[in-house]
């Protein structure tokens, strides 16, 4: 049996002594069972957890495949070497047994929901209706079909664009089972669903590298200390995100600690702290001592150590399920208001202007990019500086403003406000997206990072700078970037969204309330790049075109707001019902409220960017007169005369002409 093989074996069995220990010690292995009442039976109870165990670790290797291709391992003008190219063809295979563990799971998902065995649940027609119209049986049919279609695509897939479009998707496929479990049903489901979701993605990154790169280093493949290099660098940040992801989930379920040592949902979290904590010393060691002995052409150290590590991890992913499996402590004091239920905390007193400023309300998805953003553009900047090269400070300015209003709307109390009042769901609306993309765009994120990156050490190979440059020279980017498309995403979805019951999901959901917000920003950041970008982009507009672009577009929301301030019935209505807000004006004339921001909004980013557009115009005829001027001075310089060339032929003229008036003189004397 080959080292490869005794590893992925006790892999293997890590996860399931983790999954099995876990089960027993939470009680979730044998629950009390009550006569009279439906029972799952036996093969239910111990299937289903082994299916999702197989179906997260078949998501973890199909991660970790398609990385080690897109990142780890080095390509050539965007076509994946053949090692790459083995590993996408491997991931077809790991994906297909991810949508069966799924089916499986869905399977007995449905026996341990209906409380009958797997038989009497395959013989009715239950289980269409559970995935197509249960949360969690919905969540497992996407994993199936998404999981297929990685399957399918995996096996043409050889340029480093596909394997990363694949990559994604394997993340995003991971999501929706995990999103439709605790999380949804925590006090602060906003916490702990966005939490899960940082949680998971970084942990996949993380553990799906790690197990690949030791089979990558058992095989004997080549450029094993490059992707090992790569391999560390992120794993440094994948092991921060995992911590403070796991502290947050942990924060949303639990209300105190003591519980984390008297429950059994805590005592789980403590093993899987201190697997995390064994993870953070072995990944010390690791950088410490095994990468120079790679480096030197020794990689049995390595091999060895990253082995171990890659059974802690399967540990923590089987630990991971049982949790799964493990109902969090009750929130004795939670209050029954239906308000409670739907926004993690009750309805706020009367908005006033002190509490919006003081009733903050953490919203950690929109934390997390606030801070990714203000890092990675403050790093940009440091880096150029030691470098020696000059960032103009106004740009650096624009984005620190763009970013500090960013985190007053998401996070103060705008935050909390916003779901329950209209009116100031339209301000955060108006700001995130005609207020906050006009000072990150002028902040020109990408030219910096194009500056401070480095080239890849490898010609024909992608780091960071050539995924940028390969981002911005791609078909999507061109279609989505073309002004028409860009102004039409910009207006159309306001109306599509406030008009048709969109905006009314989107409330109900966690999720589509950050898809609707994260729009919102997009839309707008795409919209002004066209407007007032600095960064390159495929299509520019001359600044007549672009000016006359601003002019029409604009109306269009003072229309909006015209709208709704005319309509007589409040959208969205079943969901301000159900918060039960006894304060402030009605939902009609809030909404009308809402729609007079609408409307009155628009005046201030116009004036923005008509003041940038100016300034913009006036150093583009500035250079272009500047550059005239040297190419005059070239000319002169080597062809004699002033150097342009309709001023010489003019001159030239005029020579003429005196001299032939000369000749007349002369004649005529």
């Amino acid at each position: 049996m080959s080292r490869a093989v005794r590893l992925a074996v006790a892999g293997v069995c890590a996860a399931l002594a983790g999954l099995v220990a876990a089960m027993v010690a939470g009680g979730a292995a044998t629950p009390r069972i009550i006569p009279g009442l439906p029972d799952e039976g036996t093969l239910t109870r111990w299937a289903l957890p082994v299916s999702k165990l197989t179906m997260d670790v078949a998501g973890v290797l199909t991660v970790g495949l398609l990385l080690t291709a897109t990142v780890f391992l080095p390509s050539d003008k965007g076509l994946l070497g053949k090692p790459a190219q083995v590993y996408v063809r491997a991931a077809a295979w790991t994906a297909l047994l991810w949508a069966l563990a799924a089916a499986s799971s869905l399977v007995f998902s449905l026996s341990e929901t209906l409380g009958i065995p797997v038989a009497e649940a395959l013989g009715g027609n239950e289980l269409t209706s559970y995935a197509s119209q249960v949360p969690q049986g919905i969540s497992l049919t996407l994993v199936v079909l998404f999981g297929t279609a990685i399957a399918l695509f995996s096996r043409g897939a050889i340029t480093t664009g596909a394997s990363g479009g694949l990559l994604v998707l394997a993340l995003a496929t991971l999501m929706p089972p995990a999103l439709t479990g605790h999380s949804s049903s925590a006090p602060n489901h906003s916490l702990a669903t966005t939490g899960v979701a940082l949680h998971l993605a970084v942990l996949s990154l993380w553990v799906g590298g790690l197990l690949l790169l030791c089979a990558h280093a058992l095989r004997g493949g080549p450029h094993l200390d490059l992707a090992a290099d790569r391999f560390s660098r992120m794993a440094l940040w994948c092991f921060i995100g995992t911590g403070l992801s796991g502290m947050f989930s942990a924060l949303a379920r639990l209300t105190s600690v003591a519980e984390l040592f008297t429950t059994s949902y805590g005592l789980i979290l403590v093993a899987k702290a201190v697997a995390f904590t064994a993870l953070g010393v072995l990944g010390w060691w690791h950088r410490r001592r095994t990468l120079p002995e790679l480096s030197a052409g020794r990689p049995g150290a390595f091999v060895r150590l990253a082995g171990a590590e890659g059974l802690v991890m399967l540990l923590a992913v089987g630990l991971a399920v049982a949790l799964s499996r493990t109902a969090p402590p009750p929130l004795l004091d939670q209050p029954l208001d239906r308000a409670f239920e739907l926004l993690g905390y009750v309805v706020p007193p009367p908005v006033s202007v002190a509490n919006l400023a003081s009733l903050w309300w953490f919203d950690l998805f929109f934390g997390v990019i606030a801070a990714v953003l203000a890092g990675l553009y403050g790093a940009g900047v440091v880096r150029l500086a030691r470098r020696g090269d000059r960032w103009p400070v106004g740009r650096t300015i624009s984005w620190g403003v763009g970013v500090l209003l960013l985190v007053l709307v998401t996070q103060s109390g705008v935050a909390r406000y916003a779901p329950v009042l209209f009116s100031v769901h339209m301000a955060e609306h108006m700001v995130l997206s005609m207020l906050v993309p006009i000072f990150l765009v002028l902040g020109a994120p990408v030219t910096l990072a194009l500056r401070a990156l480095k080239p890849a050490a490898r010609r024909g190979d992608r780091g960071p700078r050539e995924w940028i440059t390969a981002i911005l020279h791609s078909r999507i980017t061109k279609v989505v970037t073309h002004p028409a498309v860009a102004t039409i995403l910009f207006v159309t979805s306001t109306y599509m969204l406030y008009f048709t019951p969109l905006f009314t999901a989107a409330m109900e959901e966690h999720l589509g309330h950050i898809a609707m917000t994260l729009h919102f920003l997009l839309s707008g950041c795409l919209f002004f790049w066209v407007i007032i970008g600095v960064d390159p982009a495929p299509t520019r507009l001359p600044y007549v075109g672009r000016l006359l672009l601003l002019f029409v577009t604009m109306p269009f929301h003072a229309f909006f707001g015209i709208a709704l301030m005319n309509m007589g019935t409040v959208i969205a209505a079943e969901w301000y019902d159900q918060l039960g807000r006894t304060w402030g004006a009605s939902g009609l004339a809030d909404q009308s409220t809402g729609g007079g921001i609408a409307w009155a909004f628009g005046e201030i980013p116009t004036l923005i960017v008509l003041i940038a557009l100016a300034f913009q115009w006036y150093r583009a005829e500035d250079r272009t007169a500047r550059r005239a001027d040297r190419r005059a001075d070239a000319r002169a310089a080597r062809v004699g005369g002033t150097g342009d060339a309709a001023l010489d032929a003019y001159n030239a003229y005029l020579a003429k002409l005196n001299k032939m008036d000369s000749l007349d003189k002369t004649g005529k004397e």
